[in-house]
């Protein structure tokens, strides 16, 4: 059996019981994996719909449609080279960088179609922050590092407000604390975690709806990767958050919801809990047992 066809017969292998929870989506199409579980909300504050994303003639997702919610955690997992972190800069149009590559689909952010052609980029990205997987301060004093964003985007009216969204943004990154007194050293002095800290204290300091991170944690130590976990429980509160992880165990700590990409499709998206305890859909369950990835 060619490797295409054995693809689909697999992405279509639901655990017994579980045919009820096939989306409606894409039911039509012989080739395109039926996401099971809840990728869909009601009110959400982003809304994917038959997103499609090519490098050059090669498909890296396929038709792939999610809602993520206000104030909600959502991790993307599944083995390397599924496209999670493809279709994670989306979101942000990161990909436009990119000159092969091609996007089609709508995506809504409150409403709004962020692909429109007069759609201001800098803006959306503003709205829409990204920490990489690899920290990466600016060349600049730890101060500077956390007051460019405001300063390009107009965001302080004079230097006091400025420094107030400094401070500010490095206590809710929780990095106050260990740099108050050095804030005119460089960024890219501090520690790995430190500086990944620091470069989430710059994302929040333009006031961003969602933060999208990108395995924000693969380069930590287990110290600083529990100090980030903790960051993303608390700016819960204030922002949607999309992380992309390798470790389940992160998904499973800080996630509401976890969606499941395999080869391109989104297979699987429910609760973090049910996902873990109860999937309903065979390669999710292979994945999260062990059995690939």
């Amino acid at each position: 059996m060619c490797t295409t066809m054995k693809k689909r017969l697999d992405c279509n292998s639901l655990n017994p019981g579980a045919a009820s929870a096939v989306s409606d989506e894409g039911l039509n199409d012989s080739n395109r994996c039926q996401t099971v579980g809840e990728p869909l909300l009601e009110n959400p504050r982003i809304s994917c719909r038959e997103i499609d994303v090519f490098y050059g003639k090669k498909q890296a997702i396929n038709s792939v449609s999610l809602d993520i919610g206000h104030n909600e955690v959502i991790a993307m997992i599944g083995p390397s080279g599924c496209g999670k972190s493809t279709f994670l800069r989306c979101i942000n149009r990161m990909n436009d960088t990119i000159d092969s590559c091609r996007v089609s689909g709508s995506i809504l952010l409150d409403g709004q179609d962020i692909n429109r052609p007069d759609l201001d980029v800098v803006l959306l990205r503003a709205r829409v922050g990204m920490v990489f997987q690899k920290p990466n301060p600016f060349p600049k004093s730890i101060r500077e590092n956390v007051a460019y964003g405001p300063k390009i985007h107009g965001l302080a009216r004079n230097k006091a407000e400025l420094e107030e969204i400094v401070t500010t943004s490095l206590q809710r990154a929780g990095l106050w604390d260990e740099v108050k007194d050095r804030l005119d050293e460089p960024g890219t002095g501090l520690s790995g975690g430190q500086q990944q800290r620091l470069c989430i204290a710059r994302t929040i300091a333009v006031s961003p709806e969602v933060i999208l991170m990108d395995e924000p944690c693969s380069a930590l130590d287990p110290i600083a990767t529990a100090k980030i976990e903790d960051l993303i429980t608390e700016l819960r509160d204030k922002f949607t958050i999309i992380i992309v992880t390798h470790s389940m165990q992160q998904a499973s700590r800080i996630s509401q919801r976890t969606a499941y990409f395999h080869l391109g499709d989104l297979v699987e998206v429910s609760s973090t809990s049910q996902l873990f305890t109860n999937p309903k859909h065979k390669l999710t369950e292979d994945y999260i047992t062990g059995r690939f990835g």
